[in-house]
Protein backbone atom coordinates (compact mmCIF):
# COMPACT_ATOMS: atom_id res chain seq x y z
CA UNK A 1 0.00 0.00 0.00
CA UNK A 2 1.70 3.66 -1.45
CA UNK A 3 1.56 6.22 1.43
CA UNK A 4 1.30 9.80 0.44
CA UNK A 5 3.13 12.58 2.56
CA UNK A 6 0.12 13.14 4.46
CA UNK A 7 0.15 9.74 6.14
CA UNK A 8 -2.80 8.44 4.13
CA UNK A 9 -3.11 5.88 2.26
CA UNK A 10 -3.49 6.63 -1.47
CA UNK A 11 -3.54 10.45 -0.72
CA UNK A 12 -7.02 9.63 0.84
CA UNK A 13 -8.22 11.30 3.53
CA UNK A 14 -8.02 9.64 6.94
CA UNK A 15 -12.19 8.67 7.54
CA UNK A 16 -12.11 8.01 3.66
CA UNK A 17 -9.17 5.45 4.59
CA UNK A 18 -10.96 4.25 7.74
CA UNK A 19 -14.16 3.38 5.71
CA UNK A 20 -12.37 1.70 2.38
CA UNK A 21 -9.91 -0.63 4.41
CA UNK A 22 -11.18 -3.19 7.25
CA UNK A 23 -10.04 -2.63 11.09
CA UNK A 24 -7.31 -5.17 10.81
CA UNK A 25 -5.33 -2.86 8.10
CA UNK A 26 -5.65 0.13 10.47
CA UNK A 27 -4.50 -0.21 14.12
CA UNK A 28 -5.40 1.11 17.08
CA UNK A 29 -2.04 3.25 16.41
CA UNK A 30 -3.49 4.44 12.87
CA UNK A 31 -6.60 5.32 14.90
CA UNK A 32 -4.64 7.42 17.62
CA UNK A 33 -3.12 8.85 15.33
CA UNK A 34 -6.14 9.81 13.41
CA UNK A 35 -7.23 11.27 16.56
CA UNK A 36 -4.72 13.16 18.13
CA UNK A 37 -4.86 15.05 14.26
CA UNK A 38 -8.15 15.41 14.96
CA UNK A 39 -7.62 17.56 18.22
CA UNK A 40 -4.75 19.73 17.21
CA UNK A 41 -7.05 20.50 14.09
CA UNK A 42 -9.26 22.35 16.56
CA UNK A 43 -6.60 24.38 18.40
CA UNK A 44 -6.13 28.06 17.82
CA UNK A 45 -2.71 29.07 16.42
CA UNK A 46 0.52 29.62 18.27
CA UNK A 47 0.19 33.61 17.72
CA UNK A 48 -3.90 33.78 18.95
CA UNK A 49 -2.23 31.94 22.55
CA UNK A 50 0.70 33.98 22.19
CA UNK A 51 -0.99 37.43 21.84
CA UNK A 52 -3.52 36.95 23.81
CA UNK A 53 -1.22 35.24 27.31
CA UNK A 54 0.62 39.23 26.45
CA UNK A 55 -2.23 40.87 26.72
CA UNK A 56 -3.57 39.49 29.51
CA UNK A 57 -0.47 39.94 31.57
CA UNK A 58 0.89 43.40 30.37
CA UNK A 59 -3.20 44.45 30.82
CA UNK A 60 -3.25 46.37 27.57
CA UNK A 61 -2.98 45.41 23.69
CA UNK A 62 -0.68 48.42 22.99
CA UNK A 63 2.03 46.92 25.58
CA UNK A 64 1.39 42.98 24.00
CA UNK A 65 2.04 44.57 21.05
CA UNK A 66 5.32 46.48 21.62
CA UNK A 67 6.59 43.39 23.41
CA UNK A 68 6.00 41.01 20.30
CA UNK A 69 7.00 43.35 17.63
CA UNK A 70 3.88 43.63 16.26
CA UNK A 71 1.23 46.19 15.41
CA UNK A 72 -1.50 46.46 18.08
CA UNK A 73 -4.47 45.59 15.36
CA UNK A 74 -2.20 42.54 14.47
CA UNK A 75 -2.20 41.71 17.73
CA UNK A 76 -6.37 42.52 18.26
CA UNK A 77 -6.71 40.29 15.13
CA UNK A 78 -5.20 37.69 16.88
CA UNK A 79 -7.06 37.55 20.20
CA UNK A 80 -10.42 37.43 17.59
CA UNK A 81 -9.08 34.22 15.93
CA UNK A 82 -8.58 32.54 19.82
CA UNK A 83 -12.26 34.29 20.28
CA UNK A 84 -13.63 32.23 17.19
CA UNK A 85 -11.99 29.29 18.63
CA UNK A 86 -13.32 29.64 21.81
CA UNK A 87 -16.54 30.62 20.63
CA UNK A 88 -16.21 33.14 23.14
CA UNK A 89 -15.13 36.56 24.50
CA UNK A 90 -11.81 36.35 26.43
CA UNK A 91 -11.39 40.17 26.90
CA UNK A 92 -13.94 42.62 28.46
CA UNK A 93 -13.35 46.41 26.58
CA UNK A 94 -14.59 49.78 27.97
CA UNK A 95 -13.52 52.69 29.05
CA UNK A 96 -10.96 52.67 31.38
CA UNK A 97 -9.33 49.68 29.54
CA UNK A 98 -9.47 45.75 29.41
CA UNK A 99 -10.10 43.09 31.41
CA UNK A 100 -10.21 39.35 31.70
CA UNK A 101 -13.99 37.80 31.20
CA UNK A 102 -14.22 34.45 33.75
CA UNK A 103 -13.86 32.82 30.39
CA UNK A 104 -10.37 34.89 29.56
CA UNK A 105 -9.27 33.91 33.29
CA UNK A 106 -10.08 30.23 32.63
CA UNK A 107 -8.31 29.92 29.94
CA UNK A 108 -5.36 31.91 30.83
CA UNK A 109 -4.62 29.42 34.03
CA UNK A 110 -4.11 26.80 31.53
CA UNK A 111 -2.70 28.64 28.63
CA UNK A 112 0.61 30.66 30.82
CA UNK A 113 2.08 27.21 32.39
CA UNK A 114 1.54 25.56 29.09
CA UNK A 115 3.62 28.10 27.09
CA UNK A 116 5.84 28.27 29.78
CA UNK A 117 6.28 24.33 29.18
CA UNK A 118 6.51 24.41 25.32
CA UNK A 119 9.26 27.45 25.61
CA UNK A 120 11.35 26.09 28.20
CA UNK A 121 11.44 22.90 26.06
CA UNK A 122 12.24 23.69 22.64
CA UNK A 123 15.03 25.56 24.23
CA UNK A 124 16.37 22.53 25.96
CA UNK A 125 16.00 20.82 23.09
CA UNK A 126 17.70 23.12 21.17
CA UNK A 127 20.73 23.50 23.49
CA UNK A 128 21.15 19.90 24.18
CA UNK A 129 21.69 19.23 20.11
CA UNK A 130 24.06 22.65 19.10
CA UNK A 131 27.12 20.49 20.22
CA UNK A 132 29.17 23.63 20.14
CA UNK A 133 26.96 25.82 22.59
CA UNK A 134 27.37 25.99 26.44
CA UNK A 135 24.77 27.47 28.45
CA UNK A 136 25.36 29.14 31.88
CA UNK A 137 22.97 30.92 34.33
CA UNK A 138 24.54 32.87 36.90
CA UNK A 139 24.01 35.94 38.83
CA UNK A 140 24.76 39.88 37.71
CA UNK A 141 27.73 40.09 39.81
CA UNK A 142 29.29 36.89 39.41
CA UNK A 143 28.24 37.09 35.04
CA UNK A 144 29.47 40.02 35.21
CA UNK A 145 32.91 40.48 37.50
CA UNK A 146 33.97 36.72 37.16
CA UNK A 147 32.18 34.29 34.83
CA UNK A 148 32.57 36.65 31.75
CA UNK A 149 36.52 37.09 31.99
CA UNK A 150 36.54 33.73 32.60
CA UNK A 151 34.52 33.36 29.26
CA UNK A 152 37.05 35.80 27.28
CA UNK A 153 40.05 33.56 27.98
CA UNK A 154 38.68 30.55 27.18
CA UNK A 155 37.15 31.90 24.10
CA UNK A 156 40.84 32.38 23.23
CA UNK A 157 41.43 28.89 23.79
CA UNK A 158 38.59 27.07 22.17
CA UNK A 159 37.63 29.41 19.36
CA UNK A 160 35.42 26.60 18.38
CA UNK A 161 32.85 26.59 21.25
CA UNK A 162 30.58 29.24 22.47
CA UNK A 163 29.43 29.81 26.13
CA UNK A 164 26.05 31.60 26.49
CA UNK A 165 25.81 33.48 29.75
CA UNK A 166 22.05 34.04 31.17
CA UNK A 167 22.13 36.60 34.05
CA UNK A 168 19.70 36.14 36.32
CA UNK A 169 19.13 37.36 40.31
CA UNK A 170 15.93 35.51 40.57
CA UNK A 171 17.75 32.27 39.53
CA UNK A 172 17.29 29.01 41.83
CA UNK A 173 18.51 25.77 41.39
CA UNK A 174 15.03 24.88 40.27
CA UNK A 175 16.30 26.18 36.12
CA UNK A 176 19.53 24.88 36.46
CA UNK A 177 18.11 21.93 33.88
CA UNK A 178 17.51 24.19 31.51
CA UNK A 179 21.02 25.17 30.86
CA UNK A 180 24.03 23.23 30.53
CA UNK A 181 25.28 24.94 34.23
CA UNK A 182 24.46 27.17 36.68
CA UNK A 183 27.26 28.74 39.37
CA UNK A 184 25.12 28.75 42.99
CA UNK A 185 25.89 30.49 45.95
CA UNK A 186 25.89 28.39 48.96
CA UNK A 187 27.26 24.84 50.60
CA UNK A 188 27.33 23.08 47.72
CA UNK A 189 24.25 20.36 48.63
CA UNK A 190 21.46 21.26 46.11
CA UNK A 191 19.61 17.61 45.22
CA UNK A 192 19.86 16.37 42.36
CA UNK A 193 22.66 18.66 40.99
CA UNK A 194 26.40 17.97 40.70
CA UNK A 195 28.40 20.98 42.21
CA UNK A 196 32.30 21.88 41.77
CA UNK A 197 33.68 24.51 44.31
CA UNK A 198 34.67 27.47 42.21
CA UNK A 199 35.87 29.92 45.01
CA UNK A 200 35.19 31.15 48.60
CA UNK A 201 32.94 33.93 49.75
CA UNK A 202 35.47 36.53 51.24
CA UNK A 203 34.40 40.02 52.70
CA UNK A 204 36.13 43.08 52.98
CA UNK A 205 35.45 46.84 53.14
CA UNK A 206 37.26 48.58 50.08
CA UNK A 207 37.10 52.38 48.61
CA UNK A 208 38.77 54.21 46.58
CA UNK A 209 42.52 55.10 47.09
CA UNK A 210 42.38 58.87 47.58
CA UNK A 211 39.18 58.57 50.35
CA UNK A 212 41.21 59.90 53.48
CA UNK A 213 41.08 57.00 56.22
CA UNK A 214 42.88 56.79 59.07
CA UNK A 215 46.11 55.09 58.54
CA UNK A 216 46.00 51.37 60.42
CA UNK A 217 41.81 51.67 60.89
CA UNK A 218 40.31 49.58 63.54
CA UNK A 219 36.88 48.33 63.65
CA UNK A 220 35.63 51.34 65.58
CA UNK A 221 37.23 53.62 62.75
CA UNK A 222 35.51 52.03 60.38
CA UNK A 223 32.30 52.64 62.11
CA UNK A 224 32.85 56.21 62.38
CA UNK A 225 33.47 56.24 58.20
CA UNK A 226 31.13 56.82 55.17
CA UNK A 227 29.60 53.31 54.76
CA UNK A 228 27.51 52.52 51.78
CA UNK A 229 24.66 50.35 52.87
CA UNK A 230 23.71 47.12 51.48
CA UNK A 231 19.79 46.36 51.37
CA UNK A 232 19.94 42.41 51.53
CA UNK A 233 16.18 42.19 52.78
CA UNK A 234 15.37 40.50 49.51
CA UNK A 235 18.11 38.62 49.07
CA UNK A 236 20.74 35.84 50.46
CA UNK A 237 23.86 38.51 50.91
CA UNK A 238 25.82 39.79 54.13
CA UNK A 239 25.62 43.46 54.91
CA UNK A 240 27.53 45.51 57.24
CA UNK A 241 25.12 44.71 60.49
CA UNK A 242 25.88 40.81 59.72
CA UNK A 243 29.22 41.47 58.61
CA UNK A 244 30.00 43.21 62.14
CA UNK A 245 28.40 41.08 64.20
CA UNK A 246 30.77 38.39 62.76
CA UNK A 247 33.49 40.03 64.63
CA UNK A 248 31.14 40.90 67.49
CA UNK A 249 30.94 44.09 66.40
CA UNK A 250 27.40 45.89 67.56
CA UNK A 251 26.70 48.14 64.04
CA UNK A 252 23.44 50.47 63.60
CA UNK A 253 23.37 51.84 60.01
CA UNK A 254 23.69 55.96 59.78
CA UNK A 255 20.89 57.80 59.26
CA UNK A 256 20.55 58.89 55.45
CA UNK A 257 23.43 57.01 54.49
CA UNK A 258 23.59 56.15 50.84
CA UNK A 259 21.90 52.48 50.70
CA UNK A 260 21.52 49.92 47.72
CA UNK A 261 19.78 46.70 47.14
CA UNK A 262 22.60 45.11 44.72
CA UNK A 263 26.27 44.70 45.43
CA UNK A 264 27.18 46.12 42.09
CA UNK A 265 25.52 49.12 42.60
CA UNK A 266 27.38 49.61 46.19
CA UNK A 267 31.11 48.38 44.13
CA UNK A 268 30.28 51.33 41.58
CA UNK A 269 29.38 53.81 44.44
CA UNK A 270 33.04 52.89 46.43
CA UNK A 271 34.62 53.49 42.61
CA UNK A 272 33.29 57.00 42.49
CA UNK A 273 34.76 57.58 46.08
CA UNK A 274 31.19 58.01 47.46
CA UNK A 275 32.79 56.09 50.99
CA UNK A 276 33.67 52.60 52.10
CA UNK A 277 31.91 49.63 50.38
CA UNK A 278 31.38 46.06 51.08
CA UNK A 279 33.80 43.94 48.29
CA UNK A 280 33.10 40.60 47.86
CA UNK A 281 36.44 39.09 46.41
CA UNK A 282 35.69 37.98 43.49
CA UNK A 283 34.17 41.47 42.56
CA UNK A 284 36.83 43.46 43.67
CA UNK A 285 40.44 41.94 43.58
CA UNK A 286 41.18 42.87 40.38
CA UNK A 287 40.26 46.58 41.02
CA UNK A 288 42.38 46.16 43.96
CA UNK A 289 45.40 44.82 41.73
CA UNK A 290 44.76 47.95 38.94
CA UNK A 291 44.91 50.57 41.89
CA UNK A 292 41.24 51.74 41.26
CA UNK A 293 40.10 50.34 45.28
CA UNK A 294 42.28 49.64 47.86
CA UNK A 295 41.20 47.38 51.04
CA UNK A 296 40.71 49.19 54.30
CA UNK A 297 42.02 47.35 56.91
CA UNK A 298 43.20 43.86 56.71
CA UNK A 299 39.59 42.59 57.97
CA UNK A 300 38.06 39.68 56.18
CA UNK A 301 34.80 37.52 56.77
CA UNK A 302 35.21 34.26 55.44
CA UNK A 303 31.49 33.32 55.46
CA UNK A 304 32.55 29.37 54.57
CA UNK A 305 30.26 29.08 51.43
CA UNK A 306 31.29 29.28 48.05
CA UNK A 307 30.13 29.98 44.42
CA UNK A 308 29.97 26.52 42.43
CA UNK A 309 29.41 25.31 39.11
CA UNK A 310 26.26 23.17 39.06
CA UNK A 311 24.31 20.74 36.37
CA UNK A 312 21.96 18.35 36.63
CA UNK A 313 23.21 15.29 38.30
CA UNK A 314 21.41 12.75 35.87
CA UNK A 315 22.69 13.65 32.79
CA UNK A 316 26.07 13.83 31.03
CA UNK A 317 27.33 16.34 29.14
CA UNK A 318 27.80 16.72 25.92
CA UNK A 319 31.84 17.18 25.15
CA UNK A 320 31.80 21.16 24.56
CA UNK A 321 30.43 21.12 28.25
CA UNK A 322 32.90 18.74 29.65
CA UNK A 323 35.85 20.74 28.10
CA UNK A 324 34.37 24.10 29.42
CA UNK A 325 33.88 22.19 33.13
CA UNK A 326 37.76 20.71 33.03
CA UNK A 327 38.57 23.98 31.53
CA UNK A 328 37.29 26.81 34.65
CA UNK A 329 38.76 23.28 37.27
Amino acid sequence: MEVCHTGMAGGLSFPAALAQYDQQTFTHHHIRIYLLITKLKRLPPIHALSAFEAVARQGSFSSAAEELHLSQSAVSKQVRTLEEHTRCPVFRRHARGIELTSAGAALLQEIQPALAQLSRGIERVRKQHDASTVSVIATHAVSHYWLFPKVIAFNREHPDITVSIQSDNAMSPAVIEEYDFGILYGRGDWPGLEARRLFPERVYPVCRPDLALPEHPTLQDLKALALIELDSSAWDCIDWVEWFAHFDEAYRPKPHSLNFNQVSLSYNAALEGLGVSLGWDFMVSQAIREGRLRRVGDFVYDSGKHDFLVHGGKKSLKPAAQTFKDWLS
